[in-house]
């Protein structure tokens, strides 16, 4: 003997609502193929399930056994696939979040292993690359979110989410004047290590230097923010960068100072699709992420 799961579904739903128009409407088909499923479950059986009038629909004496026998039995398969559905859910449920190469190898990792202590079945996909490129795949909705230093771009939405200041770092063997504050003229004549022209906060820094009127010598231009604070620790000139580079100084023998009159700071941003609502998980990881910096940055004096 064999009938489908289909066929004893429709079975109870005719035994439940006592109607085949109504069961009918529940599967989404129509009230003759659902009489035509049932006679062929009767078929099978080798007895009729209902008696059936113009008037009403009524179970037969076996149609309520079989009523009974099965209704556990269905109840078991309902609960198996509702809970294997469940599973995939989680099993699926990931956010992927795009920002720069420092702050994807610095700062999200341990915020990330931070958060999966609360919640241990989302999955956190990091995406490192340039600005650009991080704008694009949130555009195309292969990012969730994006967490840098964006300018206003058509399609996306921008949130201001977190702040930092610029820092001077210089060579210094015994670490005496860390965290003395410098202002931007005292830069004048001095060599100055820079990272690439694409990086957002190089420009902030190149215009903020040309405004105030001062002239450095230029030294070296690298692509990683590691590679400058390695050159300025090995004395081959002096360096701005964002407070959030400090952790990187705190090995290093350099000295760190935030750059007064006037003070600048560098605007993080999160950016996400504005044709699309942000996952709640996602909503989360980024709250979670904001009390996590703030905290960090506190500790660590990079604010």
């Amino acid at each position: 003997m064999e009938f489908t799961s289909r066929q004893l579904r429709a079975f109870h739903l005719v035994a439940n609502h006592l109607s085949f128009a109504r069961a009918a409407e529940a599967l989404f088909i129509t009230s003759s193929g659902l009489s035509v499923s049932i006679g062929e479950l009767e078929h099978q059986l080798g007895f009729r399930l209902f008696n059936r009038t113009t008037r009403q629909v009524t179970l037969t004496p076996r149609g309520r056994e079989f009523l009974e026998i099965t209704r556990p039995a269905l109840a078991a398969l309902d609960e198996a696939v509702s809970r294997i559905e469940r599973a995939e859910q989680v099993k699926a449920r990931r956010i992927t979040v795009g920002t720069t190469p420092w702050i994807a190898a610095n700062v999200l990792p341990p915020a990330i292993k931070a958060f999966r202590e609360v919640r241990p079945e989302l999955r956190i996909e990091i995406f490192d690359s340039t600005i650009a490129v991080i704008a694009r795949g949130v555009e195309a909705g292969k990012l969730d979110l994006g967490l840098g230093i964006f300018k206003t771009m058509p399609g996306l939405r921008r949130v201001p989410f977190f702040r930092f200041s610029l820092m001077v770092i210089r060579a210094d063997q015994d670490r005496m004047h860390d965290r003395i504050s410098t202002r931007w003229s005292a830069l004048n004549g001095e060599t100055l290590i820079s990272l690439t022209p694409n990086y957002p906060h190089q420009q902030l820094i190149d215009k903020q230097l040309a405004k105030a009127g001062i002239r450095c010598n230029r030294g070296q231009t690298v692509n990683l923010l590691d590679t400058q604070i390695g050159l300025v620790e090995a004395e081959q000139g002096i360096a701005i960068i964002p407070s959030f580079g400090l952790p990187a100084c705190r090995s290093r023998k350099v000295t760190m100072s935030e750059l007064a009159e006037p003070l600048v700071t560098l605007e993080f941003y999160e950016i996400s699709n504005r044709a699309r609502k942000l996952p709640k998980e996602a909503s989360e990881f980024s709250a979670f992420l904001k009390k996590y910096i703030a905290r960090w940055a506190g500790e660590t004096g990079a604010l």
